[in-house]
């Protein structure tokens, strides 16, 4: 696989433009857990993901951290180039959630290549407007789900992501996701063990009855 057979729109790209691309490419391999972006003040340039998974989060003034959204194979980070966005700062942080490979495009010579290709311009917004609606819906989450909905919905994502019911994540992983406390998580998933819809162990969520984690998503 290379990136010229995964990249949306390579075959719309003049020939000079996708060697720009191909001279300027860096393929970056990242360890689980390490910061790839760092908020607007980070460029880091676009990222086009080979293979692992990343999470793009936001962090509040006293530090707690809440996931916005997730990429996986295939998917391209954009906000990881805000620095070529002149109207628009964000202060998101990214981070990979496993073992990952990723190819990187400077954020200059996107930009310069956005300028003249149309196909270049309408791919960038549609995926802007993509992640714009990522960030709607999670403040619709927060606003009017209450948080055992939430807990239930990331445990189900979490579990149909990693192919198994046997999660290995600590309560604070979940927090963070979540944008809550460590000890608010901890007393949610007693009572869903209380509750017979999970097990808990050390670094671990079993789930047991994801039929009840649903029906309490959608009550």
């Amino acid at each position: 696989m290379d990136f010229q057979s995964v990249f949306p729109v390579w075959k719309k790209l003049s020939a000079m433009q996708q060697k720009q691309i191909l001279g300027s490419l860096i393929l970056k391999n990242v360890k689980k857990g390490t910061l790839i972006h760092n908020g607007n003040t980070d460029c880091t340039g676009l990222l086009l993901i080979k293979s692992g998974q990343l999470r793009a989060y936001i962090l509040s003034d006293e530090g707690r951290e809440i996931t916005i959204y997730r990429l996986f194979d295939m998917d391209m980070c954009l906000f990881s180039a805000s620095c070529m966005l002149n109207s628009i700062q964000f202060e998101i942080s990214i981070e990979a959630e496993k073992d990952s490979d990723l190819w990187v495009i400077p954020a200059e010579i996107y930009k310069n290549i956005m300028k003249e290709s149309a196909s270049i311009a309408n791919y960038t917004n549609e995926l802007m407007a993509s992640r714009f609606s990522d960030v709607m819906w999670l403040i619709e989450q927060i606003m009017w789900k209450s948080l055992d909905k939430r807990v239930a919905a990331f445990l189900l994502e979490e579990s149909s992501i990693e192919g198994t019911d046997k999660l290995s994540i600590t309560h604070e992983i979940i927090a963070n996701h979540l944008g809550t406390h460590r000890e608010v998580i901890t007393r949610m998933l007693r009572y869903f063990q209380s509750e017979g819809m999970v097990k808990l162990s050390r670094g671990a969520v079993i789930i047991l009855e994801k039929e009840k984690l649903e029906k309490l998503q959608h009550a």
